[in-house]
Formats: C-alpha cells, sequence, structure tokens
C-alpha cells in the first residue's frame, strides 16, 4: 500500500508529443514526416525518470525547459519502453543517469545484435561491424528495471511490438495512468482497437493492447498526446 505521502510527490507531464513517420489509420503507405514517440517525465519521491527521450538531443533538451524547470542532471533513470533506435536519440544528454530497459527486451536486442554482427563479419563489412558494435556499447550500459522504479511506478510489460516491450503503470489517488510505448500507439488506435502492423508478434500485441486499456484510466500513447481511456468503460 503506498502512503498518502508517496502518492502526494507522483506526477507526470508530458514533455514531447510523438508521432508516426507514417500512419497507417491515416491511409499513409509511405513516410510522411520524421517519426518520433512520446516522451514523458515522472517523478516520484526522489527520482525523475524519463521515459523515451526519443527527439535530438537539442530539441528534447529544449522541449524539457519548456515543460518543466528540471535540470537534465537531475534526471535519475530514463526507462526506454523497447530499444528502438528512434525511441532513445537524445539518451546520451542523460549520462548521469541510470538506463533501464525490461530484461526482456535487453535479452532479446542482444540476440538480435549478435546475429546482425555474425551477418556483417561474415560479409565483411567494417562500416556495418561499428555500428552494431557501437548498438551493443549502448545495450551494455543499460541496465534491466527492476519491477518498481519508484514508490508508485511499477514495470508494466506489454510484449507483442517488440519482445520485451515494456510500460510504467503509475498508481495515483483514485487514478492509473499507463504509459503505453507504442502497445498503445496513438488516439486512432485506440478508438479502433488496433495496433501497429509491424510486431514481433501480432497475437502478444493485441493481448497487450487489452490489458492496457483493462487498467488504465489515462494512457500516455507511444505516438500522441495522452488520453483518457474511452474503451474501459464499455468493457
Amino acid at each position: 500500500m503506498i502512503s498518502d505521502r508517496w502518492r502526494m510527490q507522483l506526477d507526470y507531464r508530458v514533455i514531447s508529443i510523438g508521432t508516426l513517420a507514417a500512419h497507417p489509420l491515416w491511409d499513409e503507405k509511405v513516410q510522411s514526416r520524421t517519426g518520433h514517440a512520446t516522451t514523458t517525465l515522472i517523478r516520484a519521491g526522489d527520482a525523475a525518470i524519463l521515459v523515451d527521450p526519443s527527439l535530438p538531443a537539442p530539441a528534447l533538451l529544449a522541449r524539457m525547459s519548456e515543460r518543466t524547470n528540471l535540470h537534465p542532471d537531475a534526471v535519475t533513470h530514463v526507462f526506454l519502453t523497447s530499444f528502438e533506435r528512434e525511441r532513445r536519440r537524445a539518451l546520451g544528454a542523460f549520462e548521469s543517469a541510470a538506463w533501464l530497459l525490461h530484461e526482456s527486451e535487453m535479452d532479446s536486442a542482444r540476440e538480435s545484435l549478435d546475429a546482425q554482427r555474425d551477418d556483417a563479419r561474415d560479409a565483411g563489412d567494417g562500416d556495418l561491424l561499428a555500428l552494431i558494435d557501437a548498438e551493443r556499447d549502448i545495450l551494455e550500459r543499460c541496465r534491466a528495471a527492476p519491477d518498481r522504479l519508484a514508490p508508485g511506478v511499477d514495470l508494466f510489460p506489454l510484449p507483442g511490438i517488440t519482445p520485451g516491450c515494456c510500460g510504467l503503470l503509475l498508481s495515483l489517488p483514485g487514478q492509473t495512468v499507463l504509459v503505453c510505448g507504442d502497445a498503445v500507439p496513438t488516439l486512432e488506435h485506440l478508438a479502433s482497437g488496433q495496433v501497429l502492423p509491424h510486431c514481433a508478434s501480432i497475437e502478444q500485441a493485441r493481448e497487450s493492447f487489452r490489458e492496457a486499456v483493462e487498467i488504465a484510466d489515462v494512457l500516455i500513447l507511444g505516438r500522441d498526446n495522452l488520453a483518457c481511456n474511452p474503451l474501459r468503460r464499455l468493457m
């Protein structure tokens, strides 16, 4: 049971609203813009958790200065809902923070990078090997996230889009808030009950979507703003 004192210290704010490079529910077949993920700041007790620092560092730091008085060095944790490159463009701006991933996402990313490295080595592609090694260095800098990041902030696994996609569940007085990552990407996907077409597992992605709308009163969407859950009261 979280005490009232901790509950009063838990808050969240969208720093940057994300977007899809090509929105399938807008009938876009090709890239129409530069995609980036929604970035959220969560403060809980002494923790300041930045989720998915997706914009390039100068743009994200500018957004932070517009949306909060928190200095980048005061960010204690960076949590990635997945290891996709698009989700972590500004990661290096938070060197003093702990970089966190769900453990299953770390494992799947490591397996994928090892396979890519073997292919690049067999092909004699030195440039690609260097890129893969740089990705592996970032992954090794990350740590497996604990089940609870801070009082009232818990992991909420949402596998499917990627094998270890994971959100954060915030327990507030009379309300639950879920940072969804791409498990629930946009308002259109939420309203229509659809997931993104490119998934590691479409069945898992659909189940994760269902779990998200069953538990959350408010959803912070992976490529959109926050939204009150229009489906939960219908279920």
